[in-house]
């Protein structure tokens, strides 16, 4: 089978997760640059990585890469490339792009010139100069950094933070895709107790959950390339196939979610409802202040309020030393904390033993780390 390359793309700070995850999947051919990782594959991997990618953005298909410091150049290099191999001849496409530090810098421009050389392509390829694109949905990005322009192809369609089973969710929820880095980056496993006491419309809880039952995260939705020709139904099937018998199912979970928004808490467990984890996660409405901490050796991932609006700094200046006052007293739990606060250590009263610089959508933030002691060995 023709090997090909594949982008996984990433937010800011994720990448050695994504790398890992590649890692574990089996693949080791791997370039890591700022949001992607590069790597090495064929066609029946494009499957197995959209359903398996737990913090990556997207699965790009890398179509080719060269300079480029003129259209006539980006022309003819993109025309040059083998589009006619995967774009069928009632394909619909459409042009995305960016540009960065690049003398190319009218993306609308270079949008159209890369259009231009696609169809051009295509009209060799099928003899014809009109298309009905009534077919398969196909998304080229030319993305320009430095003069250095790269072509791809979406593979995922929608974002494979989308997994399908979150139907409605609170104001400014955490992206599943975050939500899973932040649990990979703990020392948790599916042998811990784990509370998320902000858990919202249960972001953390689900994907921790996922991840203990060893669920693909893409198992419940579907995407661009499954309408593909080139793809064969059968790589799309076997790897369903695959995630389903690779689930962990005699195994009960131990992992609350609270929060003090009882519409939040409905919201969560509709959300878990969808994916039939109701039995592995405990849903809650209560205040952090008022959990009674039972589980020794547990595991704390949370997401609490940021203060961003005018008027909530001095009760998230509050909140914070309150969860400093009660989480320090846990001596035997590992503790992560996500916030965009720069005081958060001084209002918790501790400094984390690792803190990771991380991006909650445009918003820069850091993941504060507090290690707990290990568990004795059973």
């Amino acid at each position: 089978m023709e090997q090909i390359e594949l982008i996984a793309t990433t937010t800011f700070g994720l990448e050695a997760i994504v790398k890992r995850e590649l890692q574990n999947l089996g693949y080791n051919d791997l370039m890591v640059e700022n949001g992607k990782i590069t790597f090495k594959a064929t066609e029946k991997d494009i499957p197995i990585t959209n359903l398996w990618l737990r913090s990556a953005d997207r699965v790009l298909l890398k179509m080719g890469e060269f300079k480029a410091i003129s259209f006539d150049e980006l022309f003819e290099k993109t025309k040059a490339l083998p589009w006619d191999e995967w774009i069928t001849e009632d394909g619909k496409f459409t042009v995305e792009g960016k540009s960065v530090n690049s003398k190319l810098f009218s993306i609308s421009d270079s949008q159209a010139i890369v259009k231009k050389a696609v169809v051009e392509k295509l009209e060799t390829k099928y003899k014809r100069d009109w298309f009905e694109e009534t077919g398969a949905k196909f998304t080229i990005e030319v993305s320009l950094l430095k003069d250095i322009a790269t072509l791809t192809i979406d593979t995922s369609g929608s974002g494979l933070h989308k997994r399908g089973y979150r139907t409605q969710s609170v104001e400014a929820p955490l992206k599943e895709t975050l939500a899973a880095a932040l649990i990979q980056l703990s020392y948790w496993n599916k042998d811990r107790f784990l509370l998320d006491p902000f858990c919202g419309s249960g972001t953390i809880p689900i994907e921790a959950a996922m991840i203990g039952k060893n669920i693909a995260p893409g198992l419940n939705r579907n995407f661009a390339s499954e309408g593909w020709p080139r793809i064969k139904k059968e790589y799309w099937q076997d790897a369903r196939r695959e995630a389903w018998d690779v689930m962990v199912k005699d195994f009960d979970l131990n992992i609350i979610g609270s929060d003090i928004d009882k519409k939040a808490i409905e919201l969560a467990k509709e959300n878990v409802a969808n994916l039939g984890l109701e039995e592995d996660i405990k849903f809650i409405t209560k205040d952090f202040r008022d959990f009674k901490f039972r589980d020794n050796y547990g595991v704390i991932i949370c997401n609490p309020p940021y203060g961003e609006r005018i008027g909530e700094e001095k009760e998230v200046d509050k909140l914070y030393k309150d969860m400093g006052e009660i989480f320090r007293k846990l001596g035997t739990y590992s503790i992560y904390v996500l916030t965009s606060s720069e005081d958060f250590e001084r209002l918790y009263g501790k400094d984390a033993d690792r803190k990771r610089k991380l991006y909650n959508g445009r918003i820069k933030v850091d993941y504060y780390q507090y290690y707990g002691p290990r568990p004795p060995r059973n």
